[in-house]
Parts: C-alpha cells; structure tokens; sequence
C-alpha cells in the first residue's frame, strides 16, 4: 500500500473537490463531485448527526447514483450548503431524470462550528452560496488544515481541520479519504505532540513523529466540548466496482480509522458518519479479497487523513485553540 500521487481522496480517478469559506464567520463548505453520478452509502456512529438525503443511499432505496457530496460548517444552517449545490449541477443539465425534470441528488453532512468565535449574526443564509462557490472550485487538487468545511474546526484541545490522504494497493485499486475534525476526542495522545494514528502514517506525512514512550491508558476522559458541539464527517472512495451494499459494509470498515486517530470517538456527543463511493472504473477481480482489502486501506486512509488535517492547520485570527503546529 502507498500513497496515490497527490495523497488526495482525488488521486480516485474522476473525483473533484471544491472548498469555500469564510474567514469573518469562521467556517466553510467542501464538496466532492464528479463528472459523472456515482454510488454512495453512509454509516453513522455517532450519537448526534446532522444530515441530509442520507436516507436514500441504503441499498434497499431506488436512487442508484448520486451527483455530489457535501461536507459543511454551521450546524444545521450548514446543511442549506445542498441547496447551492443543487443549483450549480442543475445549471449544469446534472440531475437523477424523472421524465423531462431533473433533480441533482446531493447528500450532505454538517459539523457544528457555531461556536468557534466567527461571526455567526448573518441577515441571510451564507451557506447556499458558499456551496455553490465549493461545487465551482472542484478540482483534482485542494487545500487540506484550514480550509473548506473544516476552517473553523475544533477538537478536544486542537484546531481541528480538513484532511485528506489515498492509497493504491498492490492490486492497483485505488483508496481515498476526505474528513472534517471536529471532534470531542483529541488526535494526539495527552498533551503531547504525537498521533494517536502514527502506527499507520506512511513516510512523514504527518510530521514522522511514531508513538510516544507511554500512553495514558488508565485515563478518563472528560468531554471538553458540550451536546451537539462535536462531530467527525468523512467521505472513503475507490474506483473499485462496489455496489451500495459493499460501500456500506466500506464505510462501516472505515470507521475503525476514525477510532485508530482520535480518543474518544464514536462518543454521544459526536455526530460521527462516513460516507463511501465509488466511481465503478475498475471491475472487482475477487469478490472476497478485494473488498476485505478495500475496508481495510479505508480505515487505514481515514486515520491518516485525520491526522493530516489536524497537522496542516494554521492559525487565524479569532483562534479558540492552539494549532498543532504551533506546539
């Protein structure tokens, strides 16, 4: 397993990715699409979601295919990002076709940022807009820290952020991760510079730091942020042909990641979900080995992806919480 070339979600062939934000209110949106529709499941673990058209990705549901992503800020506000989305894809002739109508099918997640220190005393909505300014800037290319949907993230202790991270596997299917922090648990073990996700780090793409000499194992953690605070929103993908089914059993594997990178997680106060896709370019050549292998470099993805985000933020003005960088 190795990183992809730009250890980027978008190194899956086909995949865009846009961020927008805005510095005064402290938060953003991400959106994933791509040029064409493309299956998609979610799993939720955490115990206070925020979502949209969630519904229709269980494997039991008509739409096949969805047109985009949306990973955004601002809590339940926040989930008006879809709208904008829609908006652009529509103007764009996207759009599950329903005799002469079509309807872009645009699932999203939201974390809750409203209380990060941004100006959050808007007249109007601002998130349709940013969503439709993420969907505009989609590329194969993108910022990771402080950017899009995790500009004004937080963690136990950290600044939080938005990261990303891929992986081919020596069967050359190709493995990606897209992720909001904003969790209640900390990535890093204590008050130390180390993260929890170094055992799956690849070279030194979150700083090479490996495992602390001790962990504090007998520790009971205390929740540092309050009810409905807290939330880690991800998106896995591959090429691999997995239908709705498989992405769901995909997003359920990757889960273990979110617990490798970030203690505690998967809490009651978070709103923990994964999202997972695929874009179908490449035929599955075994049924058993291929997805066994593709949860695994999922979760591998996701807790590298964590950390990465949490390593790439840098510090704003307005900031609540040092920068991992900053340390």
């Amino acid at each position: 397993m190795r990183p992809g070339a730009r250890n980027l979600i978008t190194d899956v062939a086909g995949l865009r990715v846009g961020n927008a934000h805005d510095p005064a209110l402290k938060s953003g949106v991400t959106v994933l699409t791509a040029d064409a529709p493309f299956a998609a499941a979610v799993h939720i673990m955490g115990g206070a979601p925020g979502t949209r058209e969630t519904e229709l990705l269980a494997p039991d549901k008509l739409v096949p295919a969805v047109d985009a992503l949306v990973l955004a800020g601002g809590s339940a506000f926040g989930l008006a990002a879809c709208d904008g989305v829609m908006a652009g894809l529509l103007a764009a002739g996207r759009g599950f076709a329903i005799g002469a109508a079509r309807v872009p099918i645009v699932p999203g997640a939201i974390v809750f940022d409203l209380l990060n220190g941004g100006d959050k005393g808007w007249r109007d909505n601002p998130y349709p807009a940013l969503g439709r300014a993420a969907l505009d800037a989609a590329a194969p290319d993108f910022a990771i820290g402080t950017a899009g949907a995790g500009s004004g993230a937080m963690t136990g202790w950290l600044k939080g952020g938005l990261g990303s991270a891929s992986a081919v596997l020596d069967s050359g299917v190709t493995v990606g991760a897209l992720v909001v922090v904003n969790a209640l648990g900390s990535p890093t073990v204590g008050d130390s510079r180390h993260f929890w996700a170094a055992p799956w780090e690849i070279g030194a793409e979150f700083g090479g730091l490996g495992l602390p000499g001790s962990f504090p194992a007998a520790a009971e953690p205390q929740p540092m942020k309050r009810q409905g605070e807290a939330t880690t929103i991800a998106i896995v993908a591959t090429d691999a042909a997995l239908d709705k089914a498989a992405l769901q059993r995909m997003a359920t594997a990757a889960h273990d990641g979110m617990a490798r990178a970030l203690v505690p997680s998967h809490t009651p106060l978070d709103g923990d979900l994964v999202f997972a896709l695929s874009t179908g370019a490449r035929p599955v050549a075994d049924p058993l080995r291929d997805p066994f292998q593709i949860g695994h470099a999922a979760a591998c993805c996701l807790a590298r992806a964590i950390a990465r985000g949490i390593h790439a933020a840098r510090a704003v003005a307005g900031d609540l919480q040092p920068c991992w960088a900053d340390l």
